[in-house]
């Protein structure tokens, strides 16, 4: 069984019409960077903003690092323009915000085909309105059309506080449907999740706490909104030195030739079936990448 593993436990906004910010960027180890034209970019600045980020994308420096483009919502007068950006900028993905079904994805994709847009290019969807919500398994499916190009959900917490007016408190017992939900639609559709961004940056016990929900919950990372929050996402979304090692024990266990056909064994004194070795993969996987992240 093979297993690919490519480190999305950070992902940080910076708004693309902050040029100091661009640069800095480079210098941040975060998983990913998710260079924004939307909520952090005013209306006047839009223009400027996407010429810059054009600009820092197309110069590239940025490492191993994922870059994302977060463009405006479809709906938008900046759209097209932002989109068509892109394009000509080469990012390793484009987050399209307000999704609300396939059609909206399948539109930046047929966009993206006609703009002969690498292929390398992915899609990433902000799951962040009702809509999205009742349609999460529609969506996520199109993680399966490679024509689609959609790789990655991210949770837009505060937005959908807004649209629905849920109240947004310590321990999103109200959110907990919604964000369940799209981790199902997004394990379905082969795809990974990052959780919301946690507002309250210089909380750093609320933020522990916050994280260990999302690693509980399965989300693949976490996106933030400050650099300081960077180190204890990695620390929460890392597979431990004790789970890396149990994983290697029963891999190793199972490829012994007594054990070739068992499909459990006895560990330790516990019953461990070949489904927990098949896990256990996934965070080898998980801490071979994130070793040659760090060397990179």
């Amino acid at each position: 069984m093979t297993h690919s593993y490519k480190p999305r436990r950070s992902a940080l906004y910076m708004p693309g019409s902050n040029a100091r910010a661009l640069e800095k960027a480079k210098t941040l180890d975060v998983d990913c960077l998710i260079l924004d034209l939307e909520d952090a970019v005013a209306p006047d600045s839009k223009a400027t903003a996407r010429d810059q980020i054009v600009s820092a994308v197309s110069g590239g420096g940025y490492g191993e690092r994922e870059v994302v483009i977060r463009i405006n919502a479809l709906d938008t007068p900046w759209a097209n323009e932002d989109l068509a950006a892109a394009i000509k900028a080469g990012p390793d993905a484009i987050l399209v915000p307000k999704v609300n079904t396939p059609a909206d994805l399948q539109q930046v994709a047929h966009r993206l085909a006609l703009g002969q847009a690498s292929v390398g290019i992915k899609l990433w969807a902000m799951m962040e309105t009702p809509l999205a919500m009742l349609n999460a398994a529609a969506i996520g499916a199109c993680g399966r059309d490679p024509e689609v190009r959609l790789s990655c959900f991210v949770m837009g917490t505060n937005d959908l506080a807004k649209e629905t007016r849920a109240q947004l408190n310590p321990g999103r017992a109200v959110m907990m449907p919604w964000l369940m939900t799209c981790v199902a639609a997004a394990r379905a559709g082969g795809i990974d999740i990052l959780d919301g961004v946690y507002n309250a940056f210089n909380d750093l016990e609320g933020f522990d706490a916050e994280c260990a929900q999302g690693v509980e919950m399965g989300m693949d990372g976490k996106t933030l909104i400050h650099p300081k929050q960077i180190e204890a996402c990695h620390a929460a979304f890392s597979p431990s030195e004790e789970e890396i090692a149990w994983a290697r024990k029963i891999n190793d266990l199972f490829e012994l030739p007594e054990n070739a056909n068992k499909g459990a064994i006895q560990v330790d004194g516990k019953m461990v079936e070949r489904l927990h070795a098949d896990m256990g993969l996934r965070f080898i996987a998980i801490a071979d990448a994130i070793a040659a992240h760090s060397k990179a």
